[in-house]
């Protein structure tokens, strides 16, 4: 019997999930929050760490359609606790790497390794929250992922400051050790996925894919996630190189971007439940538009002239793109039938992984011969308006009925 009381049970599962996203942003973010040491001490040039933000990708990319589906049979209770068990021992690995090559190996492991996250999260708040209210849903869990990287950075900074990077990515991997018996205290007797009797299928990509809830969703992705990279994963190195903050001081800047995605997300998120449950199936693409001219914003960021101005405007394309995300994967979700939720979300976070994977590596090239960063910062931040553009003209079948 769960010593979780019944009415409070399915936010307070929610909440768990949600902190599942932020232990596993924590422990890939810890890298690009001391990137600037770890690239002096180990001779990485930029274009090599961007290598690196695509290994991360490619496994993930790999790996999430496949474990979104594993997911939905044996479910996320399951999948979930042993995933963070060895994304966590992969990360603190991460203190052992003595080359670039080490490090690409541990790239790997670690993007395998946490595949399952967003999947298993997802399933879980479908699958707890009521149709009316799962909107809001999705805006608590991707505050998951903001919250990692908030606390990644000044703790990851501090820790290498006092310590050393080695044992940054130790003391950011003993988080998910704590938040595993939460996980397993606050779902125990939930109803796990049905297993099949006999042999297992294989997952029913090709009709999940030609859904055009999938291709809506696929759009909000590449197109907000260029602008959500670039501030999660190099405005470290944006702030030391081109804003003249000291390296060991930028933790002090960056909590503020994920903050505004949280708070961002979480509105976003209920402004489109309420909507919602006024109507049933209700268009959100003005919303969408408002998210995208938000995330645009990462284009004025080279007219702001010192670094507080350009992390508030990273700021603000960081709470469009928390938008973008809430309401397309909301969007999807309603739209996909309950047994593929997972493997719907496993190839949203693959198209997520594909945009890092050509991305990274061209921006860590161009950075190396040119160090101008204006251009990357215009180009990424626009791409958010074709994407809303496309989201409102392309047609989408009806919500399913009790989604």
């Amino acid at each position: 019997m769960s010593i979780v009381p019944e009415r409070a049970r399915p936010w307070l599962v929610a909440v768990v999930a949600t902190l599942a996203m932020s232990v596993s942003y924590l422990d890939r973010q810890t890298l690009a929050a001391i990137a600037p040491t770890v690239r002096e001490k180990l001779l990485i040039s930029h274009e090599r760490f961007g290598w690196l933000t695509s290994a991360f990708a490619l496994a993930d990319l790999a790996c999430a359609p496949v474990s979104g589906w594993l997911v939905d049979r044996v479910g996320a209770r399951r999948a979930l606790a042993f995933a963070v068990l060895l994304w966590s021992a992969v990360a603190a690995a991460h203190g052992l790497a003595s080359s670039f090559a080490v490090l690409v190996v541990l790239r790997v492991a670690l993007g395998a390794a946490e595949a399952p996250s967003f999947p298993a999260a997802a399933q879980t708040i479908r699958g707890a929250l009521p149709p009316a209210q799962r909107s809001a849903g999705f805006g608590l869990l991707f505050t998951g992922s903001s919250i990692g990287a908030m606390v990644a950075a000044p703790l990851a900074v501090r820790i290498t400051a006092d310590h050393g990077f080695r044992y940054a990515f130790v003391g950011t991997a003993i988080v998910g050790l704590l938040w595993l018996p939460v996980w397993l205290v606050v779902t125990s007797g939930r109803p796990q996925a049905p297993r099949s009797e006999g042999p297992v299928a294989r997952p029913a990509l090709g009709p999940l894919l030609r859904k055009p809830a999938m291709l809506r969703q696929a759009i909000i992705v590449a197109t907000s996630a260029p602008a959500i990279m670039l501030v999660m994963n190099w405005y470290p190195q944006y702030l030391t190189e081109a804003s003249g903050v000291p390296k060991d001081a930028v933790g002090h800047y960056l909590w503020l971007p994920p903050l505004m995605f949280d708070a961002s997300a979480v509105t976003f998120g209920f402004v489109a439940s309420a909507r919602d449950a006024r109507r049933e199936g209700a268009s959100h693409w003005g919303l969408m538009l408002l998210a995208a001219s938000m995330t645009a914003t990462l284009a004025l960021v080279p007219l702001a002239p010192g670094p507080w101005s350009r992390v508030v405007l990273a700021g603000v394309s960081m709470a469009g793109g928390g938008g973008m995300y809430v309401l397309g994967t909301a969007d999807m979700m309603r739209r996909v039938p309950t047994e593929l939720v997972a493997t719907a979300g496993g190839l949203s976070a693959a198209v997520q992984s594909i945009v890092q994977i050509a991305a990274s590596p061209i921006l860590g090239r161009v950075l190396d011969r040119s160090h101008a960063w204006s251009g990357a910062l215009v180009v990424l931040g626009a791409l958010a308006i074709p994407g809303a553009v496309a989201f409102a003209w392309l047609p989408a079948e009806p919500a399913r009925a009790g989604a």
